[in-house]
């Protein structure tokens, strides 16, 4: 039996946590060998000066790791470290949907393995997370839910969240138990493409709203809402996709002011609002009782998870949401909704979305030395910007130009719903794409743009 004993730090990380880091931290440093035996719960728990509890879930943590092997009657025992890493499959390496906005991929070897850690830990119950489960979410994963959306300020009751399978799904959910076909559906000018889709396939009419830049016009939502008598307001507020803007905290109010007014639901897209360091509070603070707020984790977290952090009104409207589910996707992937919460609860998603904050911040630096001179928006926390074309350009023969590259680029003719599409498109600087690759990239697109020839 080794006398190795962990050091505890006060950094607010839970005791057992910091256990079993400690014990992963020594077998991988060769501190603790293969086949040695650890202390004794109880006697390691005196050591500390801790509560014999403590101890022995940090060694339950560590065996679903499995960094140690119990036997009955003789004690815990490490195991050897897992080196060895699976080869990365090259037909779905550079798997990609550019016509998506993406986020930065984390390439730090130390993150990565973090990442893969947790879901190495959550196989550890590979076999019942093979079931069928609750169709909005268990306890334990609303409760990492709550934790979660806590950074955005809010502090629903669990029985108002449902853990949904991303955000489209949980639109077109949400959009099924209000509406019905010809129904109308407001939303900003220019929009999510998302919301096209859907209110296409549901026969629902969008109606746009003019645009200042501090977002929607609060007179204007107040006028279509006594023309139109709409069934739902739309809005991707924090880091809009596609123009970046954010609609700050005073305008926030005018337009919660005219929704509480008139009684009128709000579909709060909160996509890209887990990113910034600072961003003014959701609409689900100042129109609780209205507002469906989708916490999406593909921009944060991972697309792959497909998972969003919904807020519902209220409990009844949590339900109602529920059973449209059922019926539309039986349930989120128990598999994913695990990893999710393992990363929230051992601090990695927050790891994931500083990097995605700082590379993001990163290449809008790129954006703005490769493409000075031109007319586009963009913002530190965004992986996109919305590039206004210089007169006599155009969007389609910029994106023929730009095909083969691994820079996404979206026209406006995607997002327009009020006017005609502008010169506009959008540019994305995230994804598999490496920043010497997408500098190159922004180059020959400014390069291109200055073409006297193509310019006429």
């Amino acid at each position: 039996m080794i006398k190795w004993l962990p050091a505890l730090k006060p950094d607010g990380k839970p005791r057992y946590m910091q256990i079993a880091d400690a014990i992963e931290t020594a077998i991988k440093g060769g501190e603790i060998t293969a086949g040695e035996r650890l202390p004794p719960q109880r006697k390691l728990a005196e050591r500390l000066g801790i509560d014999f509890t403590t101890v022995s879930r940090a060694y339950t943590e560590a065996h679903a790791r499995r960094l140690v092997e119990s036997h009955v009657g003789r004690g815990t025992f490490a195991c050897a470290p897992a080196h060895a890493r699976h080869e990365i499959d090259p037909r779905r390496a550079r798997d990609e949907d550019l016509s998506m906005n993406m986020p930065p991929e984390p390439q730090d070897p130390d993150l990565v393995a973090r990442m893969q850690d947790g879901l190495k830990t959550v196989s550890a119950n590979l076999i019942s997370l093979l079931r069928y489960q609750s169709t909005t979410g268990g306890v334990q994963d609303k409760a990492a839910a709550s934790s979660w959306l806590s950074k955005r300020g809010m502090v629903p009751s669990l029985e108002r969240i449902a853990i949904t399978p991303g955000a489209h799904a949980t639109m077109t959910a949400i959009l099924s138990t209000m509406t019905r076909q010809g129904d109308v559906i407001l939303c900003e000018g220019v929009t999510y493409p998302g919301l096209r889709a859907i209110a296409a396939r549901m026969g629902l009419q969008l109606v746009g709203l003019p645009m200042d830049g501090s977002g929607i016009l609060p007179d204007a939502l107040d006028a279509a809402i006594y023309l139109h008598q709409p069934k739902a307001l739309y809005l991707n507020p924090t880091v809009q996709n596609p123009t970046t803007l954010t609609i700050p905290q005073a305008r926030r109010m005018e337009i919660a002011e005219v929704l509480n007014h008139h009684r009128l639901p709000l579909i709060e897209d909160d996509a890209y609002g887990f990113i910034p360091a600072a961003v003014p509070a959701p609409f689900a603070t100042l129109a609780p009782n209205l507002t469906w707020h989708i916490g999406g984790l593909a921009k944060c977290l991972g697309a792959g998870l497909r998972l969003a952090y919904t807020v519902a009104p209220n409990a009844r409207a949590a339900y109602a949401l529920a059973q449209t589910l059922r019926a539309s996707a039986v349930m989120p992937s128990p598999l994913c909704m695990a990893l999710a919460t393992r990363w929230i609860e051992d601090g990695t998603a927050d790891a994931i979305r500083h990097f995605v904050r700082t590379e993001s911040a990163a290449r809008q630096k790129i954006a703005t030395d490769t493409l000075a001179g031109y007319d586009f928006r963009g913002e530190p926390e965004a992986f996109n910007i919305w590039l206004k074309l210089p007169m006599g350009a155009s969007r389609a023969e910029l994106m023929g130009r730009m095909a083969g590259r691994h820079v996404g680029l979206m026209p406006s003719d995607a997002f327009t719903i009020l006017g005609k599409p502008d010169e506009h498109v959008r540019v994305c600087l995230g994804g598999i794409v490496q920043r010497e690759e997408l500098r190159a990239s922004l180059l020959f697109m400014a390069n291109s743009l200055s073409d006297a020839g193509w310019m006429g």
